[in-house]
């Protein structure tokens, strides 16, 4: 018996590691390199390439392609028809293929439908990438980013409400009562 569950037209190509309770749905291609935590959810029709990463309980809704160099860790969210890039310049007549650059999604991170990220850059924990964002550099730890090209808008806490911070730099999240101080231009729980 098998220790993840895979659609049968899933393409798992041998040498593919995943991790046990995983769900893997329809369409979905995952390379011989690729490695899949425990308890992750592949939506249909998502790419995992060689050498891209996704810790235990990534979730990653239909449409998704995760190129080699994507490192995703634990809890974090990938929306509908998110887009990662691997290389800055391509073209079709020039094999870029060592040049592909390292993108980092930090824990519990949640990318947006349709957002789109620009290779070689870092996620921070708990960062949110609003819907349609395209980021082009690195975010902080609970950022939210907005907008083409991303902008911060503010800040999120890892349950996943907005932050508002009052005078001292304190903020309470509403959601889970959990507490928050910004500092420097950054946020610590």
């Amino acid at each position: 018996m098998s220790k993840y569950f895979a659609h049968e037209t899933a393409i798992i190509d041998p040498g593919a590691s995943i991790g046990e309770g995983s769900k893997i749905w329809h369409f979905c291609h995952l390379m011989p390199k690729a490695i899949i935590g425990k308890g992750c959810s592949l939506g249909q029709n998502v790419f995992v390439a060689d050498d891209a990463v996704l810790g235990d309980n990534v979730k990653v809704q239909n449409n998704v392609s995760i190129y080699s160099g994507v490192v995703c860790e634990d809890d974090v969210f990938l929306g509908p028809s998110m887009v990662f890039t691997n290389v800055y310049n391509p073209r079709s007549a020039v094999n870029r293929k060592g040049e592909y650059l390292r993108t980092l999604v930090g824990r519990g991170a949640t990318i947006g439908a349709n957002a789109t990220i620009l290779c070689g850059i870092q996620i921070g924990a708990y960062a949110f990438i609003g819907a349609g964002a395209v980021v082009l550099k690195d975010v902080p730890p609970y950022a939210l980013i907005v907008g083409n090209p991303g902008r911060q808008a503010g800040w999120m806490s890892a349950y996943g409400a907005r932050l508002e911070f009052d005078a001292t730099g304190t903020a309470v999240c509403k959601g889970s009562g959990e507490r928050y101080l910004l500092k420097n231009g950054a946020v610590t729980r």
